[in-house]
Parts: C-alpha cells; sequence; structure tokens
C-alpha cells in the first residue's frame, strides 16, 4: 500500500486504533434547514459501511458492525490505492446508474446474482480517524478536507457537500431522481447516535420492517405481510405486493420457508385467509407514498431484504 510520510491531521486527537465505531445517523425531518450552519449532501440508496485500514490490512463492516469485506472485495481492491497508513472510513456502497441515481434493490440484485464487483462504488463522506489521530472531535468540514486528500486519485469517491439553499438542494435532487438530502452542521463533530446535527430528508418514504408472513393466491406469491415494532408490540403494517421479479419471489419463498409456523407474531391478530405466517426474523427494506391513520402503508414496494441490520 504506497502511502507518504503521515503527517498530523488538522483537529486530530492522538489515539489508538479504536476498532469499530457506532455510527452517526441522521434524523428524519420535514424540511430541509437552510443557513449558513448548514451543508447538504446527496443521500445515496445502498449500504451503510465502515472502512478500516490498518496493520496493512483492510476490512469493511456494515453499519451494525458486521465484516462483509468478503462481498464488497472491489471496494477493499481499491481501498488500497489510498493515502493512508491507517484510516476509519465513513460512507455508502452504491451501484450508481449511468445518471449518477442509486437504488437498494439494484444493489442487492447485483450482489444476490454475482455480477461484475466493478460495478460497487464507494463513496465516502466523513472520517473518523487518520494515521494514529482520532478525528471525531473535529469540526465536519475539518474532516472533509482531510477526507479529500486521502481520497484524490482514488475509486473510492467523495461525497461531495453542497454550500447552497436546503429547499433548492432537495427540490434539485428530487427532480434527478435522486434518494433525498442529508444535510449536517458544518462544525459538527461525529456523534455515535441519532441526533438533530445530521438530518435527512427524502424524495420517497421508506422503512425497514419486520416479515410477518405472506401471501398465496392459487399457490402462488401474492405479498408479504410486514410489521412495525412499537415499544413492546408489533403492528400491522401492511401488505407489499409490488416490486416482485419472478427472481426475487424465489428468493423470498426460499428464505421464507424455513421460518414457516402457525401462529402469526402481531400483537392484535388479523384476519388474512391465504397468509402463511413467519417468525419475523428477516427484515424488508419498503418504499411507500404515505401511511394511514392506523399506519398501515400506502402503494407500498418491496426494495429487498436488509441483511446488515
Amino acid at each position: 500500500m504506497p502511502y507518504p510520510k503521515p503527517k498530523v491531521p488538522e483537529g486530530g486527537v492522538k489515539a489508538a486504533f479504536p476498532g469499530f465505531i457506532a455510527p452517526a445517523l441522521a434524523s428524519s425531518i420535514g424540511k430541509v434547514p437552510s443557513g449558513d450552519r448548514w451543508i447538504h449532501e446527496v443521500k445515496f440508496d445502498g449500504y451503510r459501511v465502515q472502512l478500516h485500514i490498518a496493520n496493512e490490512g483492510i476490512h469493511i463492516y456494515t453499519r451494525r458492525g458486521h465484516d462483509w469485506t468478503d462481498r464488497f472485495k472491489k471496494i477493499a481492491t481499491d481501498a488500497w490505492h489510498l493515502k493512508t497508513k491507517s484510516a476509519i472510513i465513513d460512507g455508502e456502497v452504491v451501484v450508481p446508474a449511468e445518471d449518477g441515481t442509486t437504488d437498494f434493490a439494484v444493489l442487492q440484485k447485483v450482489l444476490r446474482a454475482g455480477r461484475p464487483s466493478d460495478l460497487l462504488v464507494m463513496y465516502a463522506f466523513d472520517l473518523l480517524y487518520l494515521n494514529g489521530y482520532d478525528m471525531r472531535k473535529a469540526p465536519l468540514v475539518t474532516r472533509k478536507a482531510e477526507l479529500e486528500k486521502v481520497l484524490k486519485g482514488t475509486d473510492i469517491l467523495l461525497s461531495q457537500s453542497f454550500d447552497i439553499d436546503g429547499a433548492h438542494m432537495l427540490k434539485t435532487a428530487c427532480e434527478m431522481g435522486l434518494e433525498g438530502v442529508v444535510s449536517k452542521r458544518r462544525d459538527s463533530r461525529y456523534t455515535s447516535d441519532r441526533t438533530d446535527a445530521w438530518v435527512k430528508m427524502t424524495c420517497r418514504q421508506r422503512e425497514t420492517l419486520q416479515i410477518v408472513g405472506f401471501s398465496l393466491k392459487d399457490n402462488r406469491f401474492d405479498g408479504l405481510y410486514v410489521g412495525r415494532q412499537d415499544g413492546d408490540q408489533l403492528i400491522y403494517a401492511g401488505k407489499v405486493d409490488h416490486g416482485f421479479t419472478p427472481g426475487t419471489v424465489t428468493d423470498v419463498r426460499k428464505r421464507l420457508a424455513p421460518l414457516v409456523q402457525k401462529a402469526q407474531a402481531y400483537s392484535q391478530k388479523i384476519k388474512k385467509p391465504n397468509a402463511v405466517w413467519v417468525k419475523p426474523s428477516l427484515l424488508a427494506e419498503v418504499e411507500y407514498r404515505a401511511r394511514s391513520a392506523e399506519g398501515k402503508l400506502r402503494h407500498p414496494v418491496f426494495k429487498g431484504f436488509r441483511e446488515d441490520l
């Protein structure tokens, strides 16, 4: 791995390599913030990852700390060209379309089908550790400036920050077919929690839900029943019957077959004559237009399983 003699990064605090760091999370909002305190980034539709470089080794972790280096071999190969001795980089792995948009369902299909790994791209948006220095207490704009130096000339791309009006940023993102916008306070530290220093707004609504069962119509797959955890209650969130290809249906039924059980897991039982109930141990990423007053999804579309959570 080629790298120059490490320099002391601006804002860094001398520290041992910390290992996996719980990620900073963005809070959902109803209006994109504006003003000089904020910078805005494109919200990507992929897998959140944490890239670790240490002791001549490279590892890629999911947001829950699962090691997915083998699944993202192309990203690991790209990381060998980074100009650093050790680093922890926060980012997202996606499969970008020609127009720059990203789609979680497309990423899942690529990984499931074993297509060429050169379709995968990592967008990096934060630097947590660099060459023996913890960067989390440095202001966001300082961390990103150091990150840009590390990424220069490599295939791991910098997630650009835009210093423009927040409403205009969201309008432009939605017109381009992008996922949405993440807004961050320019002076914020990196905090392993969901705070108001990072906020997000999507062009389309998304939710990760538990799969509680599936429907059969004339012995053919006819959609998933999903639920939302509310305290210790598992609440019915609707039936998802769009977004399934023949290949997806085969995969869904294969995964659910070992989980079939007689009893439904909803806290308040529902009547669905064609339902096959399953142990709610799998998560589905679902896109929808709106929710009813009871929390039921309107026009839901299956985007894929969430295996990284």
